[in-house]
């Protein structure tokens, strides 16, 4: 595993141009100077620090995945037979080569990891537990649950 992620010392101007971006990443430099009571030039450096120290990852368009038909969420608990580092480090490889997987966490429980996959219907996601997700390094055995609704989720919430 890699070391922990070096945290950042951040201002309240910075926490304000951060709140402001989440929620508008597309507002423009002007405005995001307006928004956070800084002039454009000094909020300027503070973005590209942010960005530049990681604090700020990136900036990505947020898509509604039932316009896509890709409506379907299941949650994968995944046990392996190793938990080795090793073993880890293989599973956790492979896994980010799934595009189905849109997330995956390490647990601690009486399972290892819970994984999030969107796929468009209940026989794609069986087809991508059965050919993929149990196919990954050192996997045992899998236990699913299936979304009903989504209430709340990263990046908004649902009406």
């Amino acid at each position: 595993m890699g070391k922990p992620p070096q945290i950042v010392d951040l201002d309240d101007f910075d926490r304000r141009i951060i709140a402001a971006l989440v929620e508008d990443g597309r507002m423009t430099v002007t405005d995001l100077a307006t928004a956070v009571g800084l002039s454009k030039t000094p909020c300027q450096v503070r973005l590209r620090r942010l960005q530049e120290s990681g604090v700020i990852r990136g900036f990505r368009a947020m898509v509604d995945p039932a316009k896509l038909g890709m409506d379907h969420v299941a949650f994968a608990e995944v046990k392996l037979s190793d938990t080795r580092e090793s073993a880890l480090t293989e599973f956790n490889d492979a896994v980010r080569r799934i595009p189905e997987v849109e997330e995956c966490h390490m647990i601690a429980s009486s399972f290892d990891y819970l994984l999030k996959v969107r796929t468009a219907d209940i026989r794609r996601y069986r087809t991508v537990l059965g050919e993929k997700i149990s196919s990954l390094p050192h996997v045992a055995s899998t236990s699913t649950f299936v979304a009903m609704e989504t209430v709340l989720e990263a990046g908004g919430r649902r009406k």
